[in-house]
């Protein structure tokens, strides 16, 4: 924006932010020109009402005349434990682009002024992709994934595509070509990790600005995956009113406040001048009143003055306010037929099969039981890092030369159990003819890498660590687990897959598997 001095500049881009790296830069810059930012979001879970704590803060940067990049980063979803399943990237990267451009324009953020890009425009590029083998070269294991702590899901055996996570996101500073990258303060180690892998490629280190984590309604952080935390985009009035009702709202309490937090970071940076935030409540409570900044509201619900239920009562209104025009606009078909598509409800089934955990093995060791003719020991590789042992039945079936070596499908969390002596922690699936004459193991397509969950179209629920055996889920789900006309293996008519979208099989048709 023309007219406003260095500091006014400074004061919008740094307000409310809880850290700047890099802050002679950033004086430098605004000294002589306007900055450059970005901000991504991996398009996983349905974005939420707390992205307009980050909405805000690009408005705040719009009226401060920088130039703004935001990336829908499709790929990183991906990477990320394979939150957004391959097939779904590009439908849920015009979801978010749909929805965000929708909650810009509910705070009045003209959208000419803003850049939007897809990770998956350029980080498949041959430049990019001879970057991130530079960058392989001179990362270790331990600092890459101590660099996404915070933002990539933590175990044990750790897939590469969690450590590549880290180093994607710094190189995207430098193909966006922007000055700053602005996100939560929870990607910090990402943004330090930048700071130092960058230079040793030979780009430059850039600035990062850093929000605070918003609470969610529950307290702690607002997440996508725990539903009482959030508040929906779509969600309807009465959804807004239920959940507010739940929300941890202790009277004096203003920590882990999420109400107070985002009338904070959002409406009072939306606010134009003149405005504030308006309490109604009767007469015999004290009256309507108006706050004209964050401070005085807060003090006012530390000492017990303003009480929780007028303080829901008045986020509800202007929550519902902001919502409005995105569920108008999420009428029309065009918009409800992506939404479903990006976002499809997985059937609801008591024993839905997504309780299973079913998994790519290789094996990589086959013996005999020696206490059982008819038995193999198998040493399973499933991406663990240790082997699993299973014993299986196929002696009479398959060659000990034929198993090894060979890629298999395996349910994950059935109760590890001994079978004559040695315990067995899996269970190799397999296709079986009428008489059971003829026992084949399931055909795993050749890409699939050992330790790749396999999916049922349909259905994106999280598996049970381990099924009980008392409920017999698995005696009640496999039998409506079969190879159709086709020899491909379904349940209920619902594909089995691998994230790539690519079906297992067998030669045996019209059989049941187990």
């Amino acid at each position: 924006m023309s007219g406003l001095t260095y500091e006014e500049k400074k004061g919008l881009i740094t307000r409310n932010l809880q850290e700047v790296l890099g802050e002679d830069k950033l004086d430098a810059i605004l000294r002589e020109r306007d900055l450059k930012i970005y901000w991504g979001t991996a398009t996983t879970g349905r974005p939420h009402v707390a992205y307009f704590v980050p909405m805000s803060k690009i408005a705040d940067f719009l009226k401060a005349g920088c130039e703004v990049t935001i990336l829908f980063a499709d790929l990183h979803a991906y990477l990320d434990n394979m939150k957004a399943p391959w097939s779904l990237l590009e439908l849920r990267a015009q979801y978010y682009e749909a929805v965000i451009k929708q909650m810009l324009s509910s705070i009045g953020v003209p959208l000419d002024r803003l850049k939007f890009v897809k990770g998956t425009d350029y980080q498949l590029s041959r430049e990019y992709s001879l970057d991130v083998y530079k960058l392989s070269s001179v990362v270790t294991q331990h600092d890459a994934r101590k660099a996404g702590a915070e933002v990539v899901k933590q175990v044990e055996y750790p897939l590469l595509s969690g450590l590549l996570y880290p180093g994607l996101q710094a190189l995207d500073e430098e193909y966006l070509k922007v000055d700053a990258q602005f996100g939560g303060v929870d990607q910090r180690k990402i943004f330090t990790f930048a700071e130092k892998s960058l230079p040793q490629l030979g780009y430059e280190k850039r600035i990062h600005l850093m929000n605070p984590m918003v609470p969610g309604l529950a307290g702690g952080k607002m997440s996508s995956s725990e539903e009482d935390s959030k508040i929906d985009l779509l969600d309807t009035p009465a959804d807004v009113k239920k959940k507010l009702k739940k929300a941890f709202c202790e009277p004096g309490n203003v920590k882990d406040n999420g109400l107070l937090s985002f009338v904070q970071h959002v409406l009072f940076s939306l606010f134009k001048e003149g405005e504030g935030f308006v309490v109604c409540r009767a007469p015999e409570n004290g009256g309507d009143k108006t706050f004209n900044n964050y401070q005085d509201l807060e003090e006012e619900f530390a000492s017990n003055k303003l009480h929780p239920a007028d303080l829901k009562a008045t986020v509800e209104k202007y929550i519902n306010q902001l919502l409005d025009p995105i569920r108008k606009a999420f009428e029309s078909s065009q918009l409800k037929q992506l939404s479903s598509a990006a976002y499809p409800i997985a059937k609801k089934e008591q024993d839905g099969p997504d309780r299973l955990d079913i998994r790519v093995g290789k094996v990589v060791q086959v013996s005999r039981h020696p206490d059982a003719e008819k038995l193999y020991i198998l040493q399973i590789d499933l991406g663990e890092g240790e082997m699993r042992t299973i014993i299986s039945g196929l002696v009479a079936y398959v060659s000990a030369e034929k198993l090894d070596q060979c890629l298999v499908a395996v349910l994950c969390n059935l109760k590890p159990s001994k079978m004559r002596g040695i315990l067995s922690e899996g269970m190799v699936l397999c296709t079986s003819n009428a008489d059971h004459t003829i026992v084949e193991p399931l055909i795993v397509p050749s890409s699939a890498a050992a330790g790749t969950r396999l999916a049922f179209q349909g259905y994106n629920g999280q598996p049970e660590e381990q099924l009980n055996p008392k409920k017999k889920t698995w005696e009640k789900l496999f039998v409506d687990f079969k190879t159709n006309d086709d020899g491909i293996a379904v349940w209920k008519n619902n594909f089995l897959l691998t994230p790539d979208g690519e079906k297992l099989t067998s030669r045996l048709k019209n059989c049941c598997i187990k």
